[in-house]
């Protein structure tokens, strides 16, 4: 039987994003973060020690795709929609028993930093979309304050070179990739933690800011 986690192994578009990907990490400016340590000498880059020490950062943060994907109501979304908001985007599916146990973590993640311009984007992979991860998330997990968003036909996914789930990547208050990390993690432990408020303390362009012509 075909492991489901197969169909995410096409080569991506974006050189930025297949850097990130679980293969590949070396390459197209990205390297890994030394544990303990900023992921580039003489640069204030976000930590990513202890639990986050597989986090992929990018040298150079980079646009994140505008790929369209779903919200609970069937509205189209887009990382645009949450300008100004850092963002957590994790991909995860009903069938991925690793997706299925970190995510408590990331709703009291969520939980954590509900004051905060941040937003956690948990974005099913799920084919059924709304009809299989809805009840899922709700009756099985007990999350009903987890907000899901759906990618049915995988397009954002693989817009952002995703190759395995859990994969979870970072997004700055400016729109620009920040980097990734592959595999399941404690995301409200206190080196994720870091690493989020590392990104939100850099700030951004506020999110009802208008530009001067």
């Amino acid at each position: 039987m075909t492991d489901p986690s197969d169909r995410f192994s096409q080569p991506t578009r974006r050189a930025v994003a297949a850097g990130i990907a679980a293969t590949g990490l070396i390459g197209a400016g990205i390297t890994a973060a030394q544990p303990g340590k900023p992921a580039f000498a003489g640069a204030d880059y976000p930590p990513t020690q202890g639990e986050m020490q597989g986090f992929v950062l990018l040298k150079e943060r980079a646009p994140a795709p505008n790929q369209s994907f779903f919200d609970g109501d069937d509205n189209v979304r887009h990382y645009s929609d949450f300008a100004g908001e850092v963002l957590l985007v994790n991909f995860w599916a009903t069938w991925c028993a690793p997706c299925i146990k970190e995510m408590p973590s990331l709703a009291r993640l969520d939980a954590a930093l509900k004051d905060a311009p941040f937003r956690l984007l948990a974005v099913s992979q799920d084919r059924g979309g709304k009809d299989v991860a809805e009840p899922f998330i709700r009756d099985r997990l007990n999350l009903p304050d987890l907000q899901i968003f759906y990618d049915p036909k995988l397009k954002l996914g693989r817009a952002l070179g995703v190759r395995g789930l859990p994969s979870t990547y970072l997004i700055d208050a400016n729109g620009r990739l920040v980097g990734g990390l592959t595999g399941p993690a404690e995301w409200d432990g206190d080196d994720a933690l870091a690493l989020i408020r590392h990104v939100l303390a850099e700030g951004g362009t506020p999110k009802n800011a208008t530009t001067e012509t």
